[in-house]
């Protein structure tokens, strides 16, 4: 079995790896873009789940069965 430098060496030589690493950039730049809009897309989802709460409740008390 080898060591882990060896192990880290031949990662490093393997040409898989370097589009692994561009893969993980992407997502990290996904990551920072979903962080940056999060404020903006929680008001939205706030918004959408209070309207839909606020109709509900308001069907329960005026139609019930």
């Amino acid at each position: 079995m080898r060591n882990l430098t060896a192990e880290i060496r031949a990662f490093l030589r393997d040409e898989e790896g370097v589009t692994m690493i561009e893969y993980v950039l992407i997502a990290a730049l996904v990551a920072v873009a979903l962080i940056t809009f999060w404020k903006q897309i929680e008001k939205a989802l706030e918004t959408i789940l209070t309207k839909i709460s606020e109709e509900l409740n308001r069907a329960a008390g005026t139609g019930g069965g």
